[in-house]
């Protein structure tokens, strides 16, 4: 779907507090991930941020993998 609108896009899609306050964004190797902390002192990705295609095809780096940094 295309919307062309002269609204800024926070206007449209806004972003509500707990999406921001939930995650954290790492940098680990080179790959930038959008992470939330679990109970035993590590992470699980949630989502990966970077823009090369080769990061999210590597299976160390997606969404429900467990890291520690």
């Amino acid at each position: 779907m295309i919307l062309y609108t002269m609204m800024p896009q926070e206007l449209i899609y806004p972003q509500t507090e707990t999406e921001d306050n939930q995650f954290k964004y790492i940098n680990v190797n080179g790959v930038s991930l959008a992470v939330s902390p679990s109970q035993s002192g590590e992470y699980t990705i949630e989502r990966v941020m970077s823009t090369n295609p080769q990061h999210f095809l590597d299976g160390r780096y997606s969404p429900g993998q467990k890291i520690r940094f």
